[in-house]
């Protein structure tokens, strides 16, 4: 009989055997993005604590930018192909995420934009 392993618990796996084979670095392609929000703050967490306690450099692709801002030390931004921001999260304003994702967060918050 198999054994039901949650997103999280999937994800959590797959991280340690990824750091079984001791990288120097880890790519994490999406690492989260199935996951609901607390499941997903636990696995970002996991990563930077690896990153930080095992100096195991970690370059991870996120598009959400809330997790981004609160477990990166850099981040850098790619809009078709081209690099349009590369800076700490304190330095990622509304100008720099409409260069990345061509959004205006500031209509967005004064309701002028509609899905």
């Amino acid at each position: 009989r198999g054994v039901m392993l949650s997103g999280g618990q999937k994800q959590r796996i797959a991280i340690a055997r990824a750091m079984s084979q001791e990288p120097k670095i880890l790519l994490a392609d999406e690492p989260v993005a199935s996951l609901d929000p607390e499941l997903a703050w636990q696995v970002m967490g996991v990563l930077a604590r690896i990153a930080r306690e095992d100096g195991v450099l970690t370059l991870i692709n996120i598009h959400q930018v809330d997790l981004a801002k609160r477990f990166a030390d850099r981040l850098v931004g790619i809009a078709q192909g081209v690099v349009v921001f590369d800076g700490t999260p304190a330095e990622l304003d509304d100008d720099a995420l409409n260069r990345i994702y061509r959004f205006d967060q500031r209509a967005a918050e004064a309701g002028l934009l509609t899905a």
